[in-house]
């Protein structure tokens, strides 16, 4: 928005007006009150994610908590007002009439486009004006009537309003969409990584590619891997503790995220002098790294082109045989379902779950 003239950078063609700051209170009805039905559908902040509702359940007068009192209308927007930089928020736009919303929502009905003020309010700037005017900082919150006295630039033509409302629910419906078959291609995988390796006790899985009819055979798992240098866990803590970690250095700590959330972008560097105390835990481009306390039993394959660097103790690196072991079914392999399960069986009565001990996983017969 140009501070100065009050427009945006890009208009849509034929709107030319100047858009105007309005206070919330200007532009819907907040908190309207009506009265609840005998039995109906309780939201809580729970169950808003992004801008999907994921869940709801049953409620009566009696049984509901106390929190139930927002009774939703076609059009209404549910703005979560705790933790708002969560962006939990949600456009109402059912036909029922019995869904009641917690008041850790502030309902805003519009007086004009819903989806035009909805996209608004999910803006970063417009997060960052209420996370400015919220109390508290483990859980910043900002009350109804505080939301509604803070100001947006909004445009004075409702048909610009419109189309700019209509540009951002194509392009959420387009996300939805692509989130549906993202979800149903994890569960296909899921099927598959089941179904394509043998489970306990079987020497065969249970689906196969055609033209292949031979028994799996069993092998100790240290056998798929490199011999001199297959598996090892990263260094203890006090030989990688943060007093040895640099600003500038081109050499990298890989931590446990990088193998949860398969990402190789990094937080810390070390001096040559400490990679040199710590080659023998470099990594390099197709090595595995298994995420091993914690959550445990996440794998990663490093790619080409990381940075140079070593792993930390979190990690356990995997070097696989490759004259045995192809590398994209080692990784399938170890995502699988009973693989995962023996990565992540821990003593009874431990408080901090992790992976099993290394000597038992060389050992292991798979």
């Amino acid at each position: 928005m140009n501070a100065e003239q009050h427009v945006p950078p890009f208009r849509f063609k034929g709107f030319s007006d100047f858009w105007e700051q309005r206070k919330l209170s200007d532009l819907a009805m907040f908190n309207p009150r009506l009265e609840l039905p005998d039995s109906f559908q309780y939201v809580d902040l729970e169950s808003v994610s992004g801008t999907e509702l994921i869940n709801h359940r049953t409620e009566t007068k009696s049984s509901a908590p106390s929190r139930a009192q927002r009774l939703a209308k076609k059009g209404d927007i549910f703005y979560q007002t705790v933790r708002p930089y969560q962006k939990n928020n949600y456009l109402y736009e059912k036909s029922d009439d019995d869904y009641v919303f917690s008041t850790g929502y502030a309902q805003l009905r519009p007086y004009e486009d819903g989806y035009f003020l909805f996209s608004r309010l999910q803006e970063n700037g417009f997060v960052s004006t209420v996370l400015d005017h919220s109390t508290g900082t483990s859980y910043p919150a900002i009350n109804s009537n505080d939301l509604a006295k803070l100001e947006i630039m909004v445009p004075l033509n409702l048909n610009e309003q419109q189309a700019i409302g209509k540009l951002f629910r194509h392009i959420d419906n387009a996300i939805a969409l692509h989130q549906h078959k993202l979800a149903k291609l994890k569960e296909l995988k899921k099927g598959y990584l089941q179904k394509l390796f043998p489970q306990n006790g079987e020497t065969v899985p249970e689906f196969r590619f055609k033209g292949y009819s031979d028994a799996w055979e069993k092998r100790k798992f240290v056998q798929m891997l490199n011999n001199s240098d297959g598996l090892r866990r990263g260094p203890f803590g006090s030989a990688l503790k943060k007093a040895f970690f640099v600003k500038e250095s081109s050499f990298v700590v890989y931590e446990q995220q990088n193998a949860i959330y398969d990402r190789f972008n990094t937080r810390y560097r070390i001096s040559e002098k400490k990679f040199a105390e710590l080659h023998n835990f470099e990594v390099l481009p197709g090595d595995f790294l298994l995420s091993g306390a914690g959550t445990i039993g996440r794998i990663a394959r490093v790619p080409k082109g990381i940075e140079q660097g070593v792993f930390n103790q979190a990690l356990i690196r995997l070097r696989i045989n490759e004259s045995m072991t192809d590398s994209e079914f080692f990784l399938q392999f170890i995502r699988s379902d009973f693989m995962q399960k023996n990565l992540t069986e821990t003593n009874p009565g431990s408080a901090i779950q992790n992976l099993v001990p290394m000597s038992e996983l060389k050992n292991w017969t798979v």
